[in-house]
């Protein structure tokens, strides 16, 4: 426990010997010190900004008309077509009514009784086995036994069959054409058609022909530019050094700016507090940075008050930045309701004038 007591110890007394070190060297009493960086040194250039691109005008000209007037067929011309009918006579014409043919008669084919021989089993032979030699002296029946190969001859069968005598034929007989007649109508002359010609009708019309089509014409419109001037970073800063301040100037210093009711906007008012309070103090301490810090009441919500902060903060930058302050130089902080000068917190009564005190905005160089 001891130890671990000692090396606390140790730990705090090398930052403390370490913040010592990073302090001012030789201060004098009672006199303020601030962390300066050397700032960025810019230098104003001017450049050439098109305002305007290059482009095309096109103004345009109407069509132009004449008007003329037009013979014209109101009928064209035709033909008229008189039909002069055919001339017919009346002729008989015989024809054959019925085609000559013939008839066929069948005489069908006859049979005559056969028979025919058919052998049924081949002839064949095979051994057969006799009866036993009387005078055999083995007690085995299979001994002393005659085998004769004996032949037996085919055996056949006789079937009736039927022979074709004669074949089946026909026998033809002519049947005789018959003719008959009808009345027919013969072309004389044939049909034709008379053809008269029926000639065309004319007449006028007035009307606007087109002269010349409508156009237009090109007319370049040359570019604009306008020259702005800018920044342009020329030495980087970023040295620190310590530089002595007036120590009011360390501390919260009340920047009188009436806003409007829920505005972050800057009046002209508010513009000109800031060129004669804060422009000196920041041209007059080069290097140091400065912390805008803006408050409201406690009336409304802690979300809108930060924001509402945040945004009076940040409107303040914004505008000495304008005015060519660098904005490293700058810090726009919003506390919102969170340090109120006074009692007037969320649920107490207050007065107008109580709860204009806590909103404020406030100024302080920082390192």
């Amino acid at each position: 426990m001891r130890k671990i007591i000692l090396g606390a110890f140790l730990i705090l007394l090398i930052a403390n010997v370490n913040a010592q070190q990073d302090l001012p060297q030789n201060p004098e009493p009672g006199k303020c010190y601030v962390r300066c960086t050397t700032p960025d040194v810019y230098e104003n250039q001017t450049v050439k900004v098109m305002i305007t691109p290059e482009y095309r005008k096109l103004k345009t000209y109407p069509a132009t008309y004449e008007t003329v007037t037009e013979k014209v067929v109101v009928k064209e011309a035709s033909k008229k077509l008189t039909v002069i009918p055919a001339k017919y006579k009346t002729t008989t014409v015989t024809f054959v009514k019925k085609q000559r043919a013939s008839t066929l008669k069948v005489i069908p084919a006859k049979l005559a009784n056969g028979s025919e021989t058919v052998e049924i089993k081949p002839a064949y032979a095979q051994w057969e086995l006799g009866a036993p030699a009387p005078d055999c002296a083995s007690s085995n029946p299979d001994d002393c036994r005659y085998w004769c190969y004996k032949g037996y001859p085919a055996e056949f069968t006789t079937v009736s069959t039927k022979t074709l005598a004669s074949d089946a034929s026909t026998q033809s007989s002519a049947i005789a054409e018959q003719t008959g007649t009808f009345t027919k109508r013969v072309l004389v002359e044939p049909a034709r058609v008379v053809e008269e010609e029926i000639p065309a009708e004319y007449g006028t019309v007035t009307k606007t022909v087109l002269v010349k089509d409508a156009y237009t014409e090109e007319v370049v419109v040359p570019a604009t530019y306008k020259e702005v001037s800018k920044e342009v970073l020329s030495q980087k800063g970023g040295l620190t050094t310590w530089k002595e301040v007036e120590c009011s100037l360390v501390e919260y210093s009340a920047l009188p700016i009436n806003w409007n009711l829920g505005s972050a906007t800057l009046t002209a008012q508010a513009k000109s507090i800031i060129d004669t309070r804060l422009m000196p103090v920041l041209a007059n301490n080069p290097g140091t940075k400065m912390e805008i810090a803006s408050h409201t009441d406690s009336r409304g919500s802690r979300t809108s008050n930060k924001d509402l902060s945040d945004r009076r903060a940040q409107a303040v930058v914004t505008y000495l930045i304008s005015k060519g302050v660098n904005g490293s130089r700058l810090v726009a902080n919003g506390y919102g309701e969170t340090r109120l000068k006074n009692r007037c917190a969320d649920g107490v009564t207050c007065t107008e004038r109580q709860h204009a005190a806590n909103r404020r905005t406030e100024f302080r160089l920082i390192q």
